[in-house]
């Protein structure tokens, strides 16, 4: 659970956070009560598509982990305004597959539902995708929820010779994603 951003989700609890993540928190608590004048010029800009949090196994490569991005948007954005699940997930699996250094990278949605909570009127865009590429082949899951001018996207990927084994666990980490502010 993350009270600070305002979500919660359930991970393997074998799972460990990601320590670059951690690093730069910590850089950053630093730097926010540190008494030492700024430097002149900050040369590090912050990436608004950077995790919040991410988690893998211990000692693992990155190539499974689930992560969530926050990022700012408009207080009257409506995820609704791109389409349906199926057109925000192929909007999505586009985004990602041209993005990058990597040009024969190829990308497949294979499923997009809504799931909602109409107690408190959100609605969360759940999506499962393939990206692939002559070096990896990658599958993920993805849950995308906007509120309170916050839009929050879970991704959870797997290399693909591990879905079957990790698709029940995956499928678990997305029902679970919940805002909580």
């Amino acid at each position: 659970m993350d009270t600070v951003e305002g979500f919660e989700f359930i991970y393997p609890s074998t799972w460990v956070g990601d320590q670059t993540l951690l690093y730069r928190a910590a850089e950053k608590s630093e730097r926010e009560t540190s008494l030492d004048l700024p430097p002149a010029r900050n040369i590090r800009r912050k990436n608004v598509n950077e995790p919040v949090v991410a988690f893998g196994p211990p000692g693992s490569t990155g190539e499974l982990n689930v992560s969530v991005i926050v990022s700012p948007v408009s207080p009257t954005f409506s995820i609704e305004a791109f389409g349906g699940p199926k057109e925000v997930g192929e909007a999505i699996v586009k985004t990602v597959t041209r993005s990058g250094q990597i040009t024969d990278l190829k990308g497949t949605l294979l499923e997009a539902n809504l799931r909602q909570d109409s107690e408190r009127n959100l609605k969360y865009y759940e999506l499962e995708f393939k990206v692939e590429s002559p070096t990896f082949r990658r599958h993920n899951v993805a849950v995308c929820c906007a509120n309170g001018g916050r839009l929050y996207t879970l991704n959870a990927q797997a290399p693909e010779s591990a879905w079957s084994e990790l698709k029940p666990e995956f499928n678990t980490i997305a029902k679970s994603f919940n805002i909580i502010s």
